[in-house]
């Protein structure tokens, strides 16, 4: 094989591998992000919108997320749960702390500390009974 065929092939294999790429699909997001991170840097400002308005706006993100079948971003049910809290729904707050804490194990020392901090008439009487004992 002379030089110059050579050449050609490996042209023609570096031009064949460009054309594979181009065509190949990027890889999914690993969670669903969207106006999020905006929303909260807003609120943590205190010019988003109000409390009420911007949980129908992360629900709405939530069930997007879920028919999508994609998972939701860190923090977003703390902030959520932080949300309810602010608007007088400590049962929902305490919820969205544990769904925080389950997805996202790492955080389960600060939401250890936010769950600690509500009032018990928050806490569902499923997790503040004590275990049964076993009778026999």
């Amino acid at each position: 094989m002379s030089c110059l065929s050579r050449a050609s092939v490996a042209l023609a294999g570096v031009a064949g591998l460009l054309v594979l790429a181009g065509c190949a699909q990027p890889p999914k997001p690993l969670y669903l992000w969207e106006t999020y991170p905006r929303v909260q840097y807003e609120a943590l400002l205190g010019e988003g919108a109000s409390p009420l308005e911007q949980i129908r706006a992360m629900e709405a993100h939530a069930e997007k997320a879920r028919a999508a079948g994609a998972a939701l971003p860190p923090g977003f049910r703390a902030h959520l749960g932080k949300l309810h809290l602010e608007v007088g729904n400590p049962a929902a707050a305490y919820e969205m702390w544990q769904a925080e804490k389950t997805a996202f194990p790492e955080s389960a020392p600060y939401m250890d500390q936010l769950l600690k901090r509500l009032q018990p008439a928050a806490v569902p009487p499923a997790a503040t009974a004590e275990p049964k004992k076993n009778p026999a």
